[in-house]
């Protein structure tokens, strides 16, 4: 029941890497198959997000031999030179790897700590190798304690609650002001990165209504076609000021947005509360917009203070984080241990068993004495006595998780009795 991991991510390899050893959907599928096929593994999962490409597996021999069979596929599987990743693979085994996985479920492992979007990411890996059947009975309780880690950290701390990026700290701020987006109609001016993420957290948010505006006409219409907006004439957003609740500028350019634009467009509105996101440096929009009644303006420099805070915010999220992660490795490892020592005693039972037959036929001719029911009835209690011996700690085992956190080095036990590490 060892378990194995190797894997890159955002740490350990520039993108150029992670881009060469990243895994599709039929990739993933195809190397846990071949894992197994191999030998390499009896149970398989593949994660591979842009951050991160991992295989977690149960292999049938010591985990320590495995890692490095399980790296060299990798390696061979997407065909990259080995001075390509070396220093680059990472390898953990057992407990380390359980642990890695719950943080990386629990959003502790990703570029932005905290991240909502890794917990899915596990989840639908999971989905996808159970489905294939290249899980098991390991894997199956690893993965399932992942997911419920991930949920408790999310229910339980502020560690995902509080944006850290100026894209998501902006639509943020909207939602304060207007609630949920579901009926509000957003203006995005501008079509360059900024711009992308903006629209994106606008429509993961749910915004009703996206208007689209860019000096060069094809790009905003690209845009549009991604995420489903409207784009407007470049020299109508004037006009258009009066309809949207939000309004996004990311151009280069200075005074995109007068202040007498703005007044305009709040008389024609019915000085209905209008938004202002200014991601522009040189600022787009006029700051003296502000003073404005029901009009909000946030710039840059706004945003990223904001940001900076939510970060040192969720940063001392993570101890209770990481308690609740050792919490669950610890349930893990406990059910782990108790599996194995359970199987152990059945092995002990085994080998007790066959040494008892030995005991009495080397003591026969002693046995002589007695009538064959006596001898049977010496036979029976001989059983029932091993039967206590070892099912009684046996059940106490699946009984009791503090006394299987207890038991350490059962390969020593395993020495100990002479006992075979494969199943009896």
């Amino acid at each position: 029941m060892e378990i194995v991991l190797v894997g890159v991510n955002h740490r350990t390899a520039p993108i150029e890497v992670r881009e060469r050893v990243a895994f599709t959907a039929e990739q993933a599928r195809r190397a846990a198959t071949e894992l197994r096929s191999r030998g390499i593994l009896e149970e398989s999962l593949v994660l591979s997000t842009c951050n991160r490409s991992e295989l977690y597996g149960v292999p049938p021999e010591a985990a320590q031999d495995s890692a490095a069979s399980l790296s060299d596929f990798m390696i061979s599987f997407h065909a990259v030179r080995p001075e390509e990743v070396n220093g680059s693979i990472y390898r953990f085994l057992d407990r380390d790897a359980v642990r890695h996985l719950f943080r990386v479920a629990a959003g502790l492992d990703s570029m932005m700590i905290g991240e909502a979007e890794i917990l899915g990411q596990v989840r639908e890996a999971y989905r996808a190798a159970h489905e294939w059947g290249a899980t098991g009975p390991v894997l199956n309780r690893m993965f399932q304690g992942a997911l419920e880690v991930g949920k408790r950290v999310r229910a339980e701390t502020e560690l995902g609650t509080r944006p850290v990026s100026v894209a998501s700290a902006g639509v943020k701020l909207a939602e304060r002001i207007f609630g949920k987006l579901g009926a509000r109609t957003a203006l995005v001016l501008g079509a360059g990165e900024m711009s992308d993420q903006v629209v994106s957290q606008l429509r993961d948010r749910g915004i009703s209504r996206l208007l689209l505006a860019n000096r060069s006409a094809e790009k905003a219409q690209n845009l549009a076609a991604c995420f489903g907006g409207e784009v407007v004439p470049w020299d109508s957003v004037a006009a258009a000021l009066a309809g949207p609740d939000i309004v996004v500028s990311s151009v280069a350019a200075e005074n995109v947005l007068t202040q007498s634009m703005v007044e305009k467009a709040m008389a024609a509105r019915g000085n209905r509360a209008l938004f202002l996101i200014d991601l522009g440096v040189p600022r787009n929009v006029d700051p003296r917009t502000a003073d404005l009644y029901n009009v909000y303006l946030y710039n840059v420099d706004d945003l990223t203070q904001i940001v900076q805070q939510n970060r040192k915010a969720r940063e001392d999220q993570i101890p209770r984080a990481e308690s609740i992660i050792d919490e669950h490795v610890a349930k893990f490892l406990a059910w782990q241990a108790g599996v194995e020592s359970v199987a152990l005693l059945e092995a002990l039972r085994h080998k007790l068993r066959r040494e008892r037959a030995d005991f009495l036929r080397e003591h026969g001719a002693a046995l002589e004495q007695f009538a064959p029911g006596e001898r049977q009835r010496v036979e029976a209690l001989f059983d029932e006595l091993l039967e206590r011996v070892v099912l009684d700690r046996a059940e106490r085992l699946r009984a009791d998780r503090h006394l299987r956190r207890k038991i350490q080095n059962l390969e020593a036990l395993r020495d100990l009795f002479g006992l075979p590490r494969e199943k009896p």
